[in-house]
């Protein structure tokens, strides 16, 4: 259905004017000003701001983890996030250990097709990196367009792997044009942590927070960036919560 957005104030990264824009199906085909164009419905923007669509590189939909499940949907992610502004949600697909990078991507599609109502692609988070996940990498980022992959230096057990591992993805991704993505806490202390607060009976929120110290988020960051030095590799830490890190 053709749509006319007439009169708004244009704002994009290097400018700022007043415009329609014509848009076919999903396409903006025309943006001028005065435009005389067939369009099935018109809306005046005069004295409104009319911006490109956010893009939200970090959601986590319908993510199954420790026995349930993230709040949101595809569905309901995807129309609160349109809401917002946010045109575009980039989620992570978790590689089940053992299984193959490309039946997670067919996992999370069945999520999300037929229940996003706005657009969406992928990151791909690699839990088992070995000879055959290595041999994915090159299909995904040439075939897929996932270019981003996930990675996590904590949950030993489902999602962890190892500096062993780390260095051997990021020298394949980066051999083929990719990006390293990191969570970085050092698993191994966290579940030492863990572990001695429960047996001495501490089960408080405050222990929560005490069994991720500062320094399990800046050693875990300082040994990805130093990897990602040596390697070469692009990296990218997708959350920082403290100066240490």
């Amino acid at each position: 259905m053709p749509i006319l957005i007439k009169n708004g104030r244009i704002i994009t990264a290097t400018d700022d004017y007043i415009a329609d824009i014509f848009i076919e199906g999903e396409t903006i085909s025309t943006i001028g000003k005065n435009l005389n164009v067939n369009a099935n419905k018109e809306i005046d923007a005069s004295g409104m701001l009319v911006i490109p669509g956010g893009i939200d590189p970090h959601v986590h939909l319908d993510m199954p983890f420790m026995g349930t499940f993230s709040s949101d949907t595809y569905e309901t992610g995807t129309r609160a996030a349109l809401f917002g502004g946010t045109t575009t949600v980039i989620d992570f697909v978790l590689q089940t250990q053992g299984k193959s990078l490309q039946s997670a991507l067919d996992d999370w599609n069945s999520r999300a097709k037929g229940n996003a109502v706005g657009d969406y692609s992928f990151h791909m988070a690699v839990t088992d990196f070995n000879e055959n996940t290595k041999k994915e990498i090159k299909h995904f980022i040439e075939e897929e367009g996932i270019t981003s992959f996930k990675t996590f230096m904590a949950y030993k057990g489902a999602l962890m792997i190892d500096d062993r591992q780390m260095i051997g993805l990021m020298e394949e991704v980066k051999k083929q044009g990719g990006m390293i993505t990191v969570h970085a806490t050092n698993g191994d202390m966290i579940d030492y942590l863990v572990q001695k607060h429960r047996e001495e009976g501490k089960f408080s929120p405050l222990y929560h927070y005490l069994s991720q110290p500062e320094v399990t988020e800046a050693e875990a960051s300082e040994r990805f960036v130093d990897m990602a030095n040596y390697t070469g590799c692009p990296g990218y830490i997708v959350h920082l919560t403290c100066e240490g890190a």
